[in-house]
């Protein structure tokens, strides 16, 4: 039995995803003058799709029902490389205002899980408290 329903779980891979965008995001804007440098991005529906289309048979205890894909989510994102777009004479593909917007977004993102995770633990708290 999961004392937390997979709750802290599932805002921890939030928060692992947030943190690896911030760093791509980072490394994006810190290259925005290297030559040949080519953006990156941390893809999550790409993985997404992978896994949803593997096909994992559960246990089915009558024959009328459904059957049902098992899908593991579990750090299931990754970084890939923008290789199709070229902004500026040197090679380079990084776009400063598109990056920035994504960083101002993620930021968001990331801020609304630690509010999230603060008020899981604020409840959790005040149940041993004995409702004070």
């Amino acid at each position: 039995m999961e004392l937390f329903g997979g709750t802290f779980q599932t805002l921890e891979n939030s928060l692992n995803y947030a943190s690896a965008k911030n760093r791509t995001i980072s490394s994006n804007i810190a290259n925005v003058d290297t030559p040949n440098y080519k953006s990156k991005d941390v893809a999550f529906k790409n993985v997404l799709n992978d896994t949803l289309n593997t096909s994992v048979e559960t246990k089915r205890t009558h024959p009328e029902h459904i059957p049902f894909n098992n899908v593991n989510l579990n750090s299931s994102f990754k970084t890939v490389t923008n290789q199709n777009t070229m902004y500026n004479h040197n090679g380079n593909n990084v776009d400063i205002d598109k990056e920035m917007s994504d960083l101002a977004k993620n930021q968001i993102y990331y801020r609304s899980l630690v509010d999230r995770i603060n008020g899981k633990f604020s409840s959790i708290q005040t149940v041993i408290r004995g409702g004070r």
